[in-house]
């Protein structure tokens, strides 16, 4: 092969390379359909350019360079989002991010701020992608909780479980891969602890940002603050009290019951008669109906996700139970509607309209801007832009588009909690937690048997499994793996090391691993991090014999740098795992990685040389 060829070869990656990341960064193609193009750009250019290994066959044919579609790092993320999802609809993350909030002592801010330094601590010692995978829902709620919008925090979340990896052997598989390949250049490999004391400071420092500076950058995604605005609106709705429900024999204690502190009670139904606050020595009995305010998570909360009690007391006409939701299917979601200025529904009340009017869903909530009436809702009568919680199967919720009496609030719907499958749920997660971490089985096989197991045990419906999985992280990673290979089989990559070390020329020892740090740190963002630990970490090993300093200082800033990729969501996993419940576009990761990137870079350049006698 000649050098022209090369040349023109390593060039034509490097465009693409810079193409794509102009793409990513302003948006103006979807992300999916700038990084399918990446990948037919490099299928057309190997084609008629090939490269060729020592053996005289095609390095990066169509099949090396499709690769990426079937790598185990894209299905174990992929499952991982499956028993993420498995977990949030058994309502088993709440339960975590209760004892989180009561950790905080109900201070709502520091929870947040306990949880991302947990989620550090944990990512230590655990594989970074299922600590993120449970926390992004916890961080949703708690987010919530806040009345701030979740896409403040799910960067700093993937930021804290990246800095937590840091700073030990088993933290990042990054970090064994760098040691392996010590092994094999003849090197001493790192132990557990080689370099957790560099690795605290550098993610010490780092937590200050992601947890002070970090959240301010990031800005408010509109299609998430809808939704969890959403959540804000005060609906009227009827509890009824059954058998066993938690809060028969409550009894009011200075005209308030403790127990229904997160709602606000309008008025006890008992006996066709209405009961108002105060409440002086009243117990709550079988058969009383709460009449409450409260916002959908509230509602939910309170009925202990049973939204059952929520159902109005039918008439006993022949029929009427048949159709009533099961929960029990794992196929309910809840939604809001507005009832139409033109609509037949206007004047009359949900008795007199009947209960399956709108298509087999059920509503169990009403919400009006001008008053809250204090009557069951069943017998408030309609008004124009009421709006009518619901609760139903997805197919006849979705049906109500078409329904000329009301309009189907499109980012409302919501899938319901099944905690009765919370068990489960949680016995399937951690055995792949745990059977990843003790070795037993490889981190994909675990991940893959376990979202099976949630589809099998009935844990999370097949639709919903489907729904999790998200095309942007297909994409994203097929095209990364598909550039890093053609950057290493092209020679890039070492020319970039090469012209690196040619710019230092005879610096100090200490200037090249800062400047090796940076360009290692830099192209973490656009390879994958193992790409760029298995490449550079020879390089490194190289400078550091060459120029008579330690070789673990330059292997452990390969670590260091390798997992640096702040900057870009397809840098490391855990970025694409935040980028779909975030609604980021590429460009926020840039404004809000960049700085950390930075500041673990001038950190390391600082410490190091004191550390390691540079």
């Amino acid at each position: 092969m000649s050098v022209d060829l090369m040349t023109l070869q390593m060039s034509a990656v490097f465009a693409l390379i810079v193409a794509a990341l102009l793409l990513y960064a302003t948006d103006k193609l979807p992300l999916e359909l700038t990084s399918f193009s990446v990948i037919c750009g490099l299928l057309v250019l190997f084609h008629f350019f090939p490269v060729y290994d020592e053996a005289g066959k095609a390095a990066l044919s169509p099949m090396v360079l499709l690769a990426g579609f079937a790598s185990p790092a894209l299905l174990t993320v992929l499952a991982l989002l499956v028993l993420g999802e498995g977990l949030s609809r058994t309502g088993v993350l709440d339960r975590v991010a209760l004892l989180v909030h009561k950790a905080a002592r109900g201070q709502l801010s520091a929870a947040l701020a306990i949880a991302l330094v947990v989620v550090a601590l944990v990512s230590a010692l655990l594989n970074n992608i299922p600590v993120v995978v449970i926390f992004v829902p916890i961080m949703q709620a708690l987010a919530a909780q806040t009345g701030r919008p979740s896409s403040r925090y799910m960067i700093p979340l993937s930021y804290a479980a990246i800095l937590g990896g840091m700073t030990t052997l088993i933290g990042s598989s990054t970090n064994l891969l760098v040691s392996n390949a010590l092994a094999d250049l003849g090197e001493e490999e790192f132990s557990f602890f080689s370099f957790t004391v560099p690795g605290l400071v550098v993610a010490g420092v780092g937590m200050i940002y992601v947890l002070f500076i970090c959240p301010r950058i990031l800005p408010d995604n509109a299609a998430n603050s809808a939704q969890e605005g959403a959540t804000g609106k005060q609906f009227k709705a009827d509890i009824s009290l059954e058998a066993g429900s938690p809060y028969v024999g409550m009894e009011s204690v200075s005209g308030f019951f403790p127990g229904l502190k997160d709602v606000t009670l309008l008025a006890v139904q008992r006996d066709g008669k209405p009961i108002y606050p105060p409440f002086d020595d009243l117990r709550l009995k079988i058969g009383d109906t709460l009449s409450v305010a409260a916002t959908r998570d509230q509602l939910r909360a309170t009925v202990k996700d049973d939204v059952s009690a929520l159902y109005p007391r039918l008439s006993g006409r022949a029929g009427e139970d048949d159709w009533l939701p099961n929960l029990g299917d794992g196929t309910q979601s809840m939604a809001e509607v507005m009832v139409k200025p033109d609509s037949w529904l206007i004047g009359r009340n949900l008795r007199q309209i009947g209960y399956r009017n709108m298509r087999h869903v059920v509503v169990i909530g009403l919400e009006r801007r001008t008053r809250m009436q204090r009557l069951k809702i069943d017998e408030i009568p309609l008004e124009a832009g009421d709006i009518l919680l619901v609760q139903g199967r997805r197919s006849d919720i979705l049906a109500l588009r078409g329904n000329k009496d009301v309009i189907l609030m499109e980012w409302s719907a919501e899938n319901l909690i099944q905690s009765h499958h919370a068990t489960r749920a949680s016995a399937i997660f951690l055995g792949v937690v745990g059977m990843a971490a003790t070795g037993v089985l490889p981190t994909e096989i675990a991940a893959l048997c376990g979202a099976a197991l949630m589809v099998f045990s009935g844990a999370l419906p097949l639709q919903g499994a489907i729904r999790a999985l998200d095309s942007k992280v297909v994409f994203l990673i097929a095209a990364a793996l598909a550039l890093g290979v053609s950057m290493q089989e092209t020679g890039g990559a070492a020319f970039l090391a090469q012209g690196m070390l040619a710019a230092v020329g005879d610096a100090e020892p200490t200037v090249v691993l800062g400047v090796f740090f940076l360009m290692v740190a830099v192209l973490a963002n656009v390879l994958s991090t193992k790409a760029t630990a298995v490449l550079f970490t020879p390089i490194g090993v190289g400078i550091a014999r060459e120029i008579g300093v330690p070789v673990e200082a330059f292997a452990v800033a390969v670590v260091f740098a390798a997992n640096c990729s702040f900057a870009s969501p397809v840098g490391y996993q855990t970025n694409l795992l935040v980028m779909a419940p975030g609604g980021y576009r590429f460009v926020d990761f840039i404004k809000a990685g960049v700085p950390l990137m930075l500041i673990c870079w001038l950190t390391f350049f600082l410490f190091a040389p004191w550390y390691y006698g540079l």
